[in-house]
C-alpha cells in the first residue's frame, strides 16, 4: 500500500531572531515522510512580542521582507513549499503576492494589539480575498469572533491548535464557530480528544495537519493523528486532501 500523503501546513522557518533554517526544518519532515510544508515566519521577526508597547518602524519593516524573501527564495526538490505571509499592523497589501499559500494573522492576549481601525486593516483584507488567500488566524476569544463574525465574515479562516489559543476549542464550539463553512481548524499540537470531537462533530473536510515546529515535532505529530481511530478516507482528509483543495480555490480565485 502507497504511503499517506502528508502536508505539514504550519511550520515556522526563519534566520534572523532565531535559528530555524530550512535545512533544520527539512530533516524533520523527511523524517515525517512529509512532502509539502506551510512555512510561516517567525514571530521574533514580525514584532517584538514581549513590548506591549510596541511601536512599528521601518527598520521592523524590512525585517518582515527579509523574512518574506528567504520564505518565497527557498525551493527544495522533494518537497513543495507553500510560504505564508505574515501581517502586522503596517498591512502591507502592497507586498501580497500570487506566490503566498496563505496569511499568517497572529498575537496573544499579553503581546501588542492589532489596529482593526486602521483603514489599511481593511484594504489588507480586500488584497487577501481577491487572491483567495486562506488566513490562520491565531487570536484572542473576542478578537476570533470579531474578524470572523464581522470583521471578514467571507474569508476562509484556520483556526490552529483547535482553537486551544483562541480562547479553547470548547469555547469556540460553544459560540458555533466550527459550524461555520468557511471556517477551519489545525491539528497542531492539539490534544487527541479534541480531534476526534471534532471529526465525530463536524466531519474531516475542515481540518488541516499542522505541526507548528519547532514547538512540535512532525514525526511525533503524524504518528498522534494516525493512532487515533479515523477512517482512511478521514485521514487523507486531513493530511493532504484538504489543504491542496484549499490550494486550488486559492489558485482560481487568483487567476479569475
Amino acid at each position: 500500500m502507497a504511503p499517506l500523503s502528508c502536508i505539514d501546513s504550519h511550520l515556522h522557518c526563519g534566520v534572523q531572531h532565531v535559528a530555524w533554517p530550512w535545512e533544520m526544518v527539512r530533516s524533520r519532515l523527511l523524517a515525517a515522510g512529509i512532502t509539502g510544508a506551510g512555512l510561516i515566519p517567525p514571530v521574533e521577526d514580525i514584532y517584538d512580542r514581549y513590548d506591549r508597547a510596541f511601536v512599528d518602524s521601518p527598520t521592523w519593516q524590512e525585517c518582515r521582507r527579509r523574512a518574506h524573501r528567504y520564505l518565497l527564495a527557498l525551493q527544495d526538490p522533494a518537497l513543495t513549499l507553500y510560504p505564508y505571509f505574515f501581517v502586522w499592523n503596517d498591512f502591507a497589501w502592497e507586498d501580497l503576492r500570487e506566490d503566498y499559500a496563505a496569511v499568517k494573522w497572529h498575537r496573544h492576549d499579553d503581546e501588542p494589539e492589532y489596529r482593526y481601525d486602521d483603514p489599511r486593516c481593511r484594504e489588507f483584507l480586500a488584497k487577501a480575498l481577491d487572491l483567495g488567500l486562506p488566513i490562520l488566524l491565531e487570536e484572542s476569544l473576542s478578537n476570533t469572533l470579531f474578524f470572523i463574525q464581522e470583521l471578514a465574515p467571507t474569508a476562509t479562516v484556520i483556526i490552529p491548535h483547535l482553537g486551544m489559543l483562541n480562547g479553547g476549542y470548547r469555547r469556540l464550539k460553544a459560540s458555533g464557530i466550527w459550524d461555520l463553512p468557511q471556517v477551519y481548524a489545525d491539528t497542531a499540537l492539539a490534544g487527541s480528544a479534541e480531534i476526534t470531537d471534532y471529526v465525530r462533530n463536524f466531519g474531516a473536510a475542515r481540518l488541516l495537519f499542522g505541526s507548528d515546529y519547532p514547538f512540535g515535532d512532525p514525526v511525533a505529530e503524524r504518528e498522534k493523528l494516525l493512532s487515533l481511530a479515523l477512517s482512511a478516507a478521514e485521514r487523507r482528509a486531513i493530511l493532504a486532501e484538504n489543504w491542496l483543495r484549499l490550494q486550488a480555490a486559492r489558485q482560481s480565485a487568483a487567476g479569475r
